[in-house]
């Protein structure tokens, strides 16, 4: 794997090493759901970012802050099970590390601080209202996948000459896809595309989706980001494989798991970034006044493996540009 030395500066400068622990008065207990499975290893996936920045800002696990981690492995309807718990258990603070935990916690509790350490349009979805003054009791991140949707296209455009059908698999379940498939829509006339919208609700759907791409004869797919394609990331990366069929993504880790290419954040340095939002509460800040941030930039992830592995020739011109390129 070759990195650039700044793939993860905009993470590592976004809150800076405390030189000296402080003490804080008491255990503050942190609710922290996600829709991944428990790692097998913690130290080595990007869940990590969050405890570790909760430590370079001071505070020492186990003495000033404690994680009640849940993990619904997929099965987003144990979100609501998982939030009313977590308001029995009285924690400080809720962190979701998913869009779709956000409708259930903010369902349990009204008063207990809510921080989106990835939200997709959470306007447009009702959780705050606005970017700058969100209002009651949530803040955090929001995702750009939107606003990068039409630069995956021009990069698949770019790594495979002469495309013109390009499919879209997307969950229409997910709140978070309407605003990325219409900009995906308004993009892919923009530049002579016809985009292919597929749905894909479950795993059990994914090879039939996939069929269907292939049935319709399109030359490349780009995935929308949801619970249920981050979820099966790896299955989707071999379909995609198996078919022969170059794919991009918005988050590094589909690529990780052998997709082709992606465009977009650092779920890294999203969750990095969340801590900052919890410190600021600990410390007596309220969420209204708190405003969502966004990423301050994007990243272009490749698996030259896996252009090999499918046949397809990335030009060095993209290769250069690259963040980061997967061997």
């Amino acid at each position: 794997m070759r990195r650039r030395e700044f793939i993860l500066t905009g993470a590592a400068m976004t809150i800076p090493v405390v030189a000296r622990a402080q003490h804080y008065p008491k255990l503050r207990r942190i609710g922290f759901l996600t829709s991944a499975s428990r790692p097998e290893a913690m130290q080595t996936s990007y869940l990590s970012a969050f405890p570790g920045a909760m430590r370079e800002l001071g505070y020492i696990e186990g003495r000033d802050f404690a994680i009640e981690w849940r993990f619904a492995e997929g099965r987003l309807e144990r979100f609501t099970e998982f939030a009313e718990e977590l308001v029995r258990l009285n924690v400080d603070v809720f962190v979701c590390g998913t869009p779709t935990a956000v409708p259930a916690v903010r369902q349990a509790t009204q008063s207990i601080p809510i921080v989106m350490g990835y939200s997709t349009d959470p306007v447009g979805n009702g959780f705050i209202a606005s970017l700058a003054r969100p209002g009651g009791n949530i803040t955090g991140l929001a995702s750009s996948q939107e606003d990068a949707a039409p630069k995956q296209l021009e990069l698949l455009m770019t790594a495979i000459p002469n495309v013109s059908r390009v499919g879209l698999l997307v969950d229409p379940t997910s709140p978070n896809s309407s605003p990325i498939v219409k900009n995906a829509q308004v993009a892919a006339e923009s530049l002579a595309l016809v985009l292919l919208p597929i749905e894909a609700r479950s795993l059990n759907t994914m090879e039939d989706a996939f069929a269907a791409l292939v049935k319709e004869h399109v030359k490349a797919v780009m995935v929308l980001t949801a619970s249920v394609t981050f979820f099966n990331r790896d299955r989707i990366a071999e379909l995609a494989s198996r078919y022969r069929l170059p794919s991009v993504f918005s988050l590094r880790e589909f690529v990780q798991a052998g997709g082709l290419m992606s465009y977009g954040e650092s779920l890294l340095d999203f969750h990095h970034r969340a801590a900052s939002y919890v410190d600021k509460i600990f410390k007596g800040a309220q969420p209204a006044d708190l405003p969502v941030e966004q990423p301050t930039r994007l990243f272009l992830v490749i698996n030259r493996g896996t252009a090999d592995k499918i046949g397809v020739a990335i030009p060095p011109t993209l290769l250069a540009r690259a963040d980061e390129v997967i061997e």
